[in-house]
């Protein structure tokens, strides 16, 4: 296995994170590059046949769209906060289940927890779609 793999792949998970919540800002021809590069897996060269421009192009077309997706997360953050509403959400479960309850109280807290994770994700999407932000 190749050294460079986990670090393309972290690559990979962050740019198609980031595409899930930024998509929207971004140009339809930059969306559409990115997802045949990072979701569907196409190559510069099957990418480039299916816009009619060179493998070069397409390469600046990934880096233009990859730098817009990270100018949005260091100025809105929607990443960085549903990472962190995770883990806390994970850290709240595992406490939850240290703790004695009865399973109706087990229940409803579960389901609050269910509720901060899904508000978490909606909120910043919402905002998105609306053009709020």
């Amino acid at each position: 296995m190749d050294r460079m793999e986990p670090d393309a792949l972290t690559k990979t998970t962050r740019i198609n994170m980031l595409l899930d919540f930024y998509e929207e800002l971004l140009t339809e021809k930059q969306r559409t590059i990115l997802t045949f590069y990072y979701r569907d897996d196409f190559s510069l060269g099957e990418i480039a046949s299916e816009f009619g421009i060179s493998r070069q192009a397409v390469y600046d077309n990934i880096k233009r769209a990859q730098q817009a997706l990270e100018m949005y997360e260091a100025k809105l953050e929607l990443l960085a906060r549903h990472e962190q509403t995770l883990a806390l959400t994970e850290q709240l479960e595992a406490s939850l289940n240290t703790l004695k309850l009865e399973t109706n109280q087990r229940q409803e807290l579960q389901e609050i927890v269910e509720k901060l994770r899904s508000i978490d994700i909606m909120a910043g999407m919402e905002a998105i779609k609306d053009g709020s932000i």
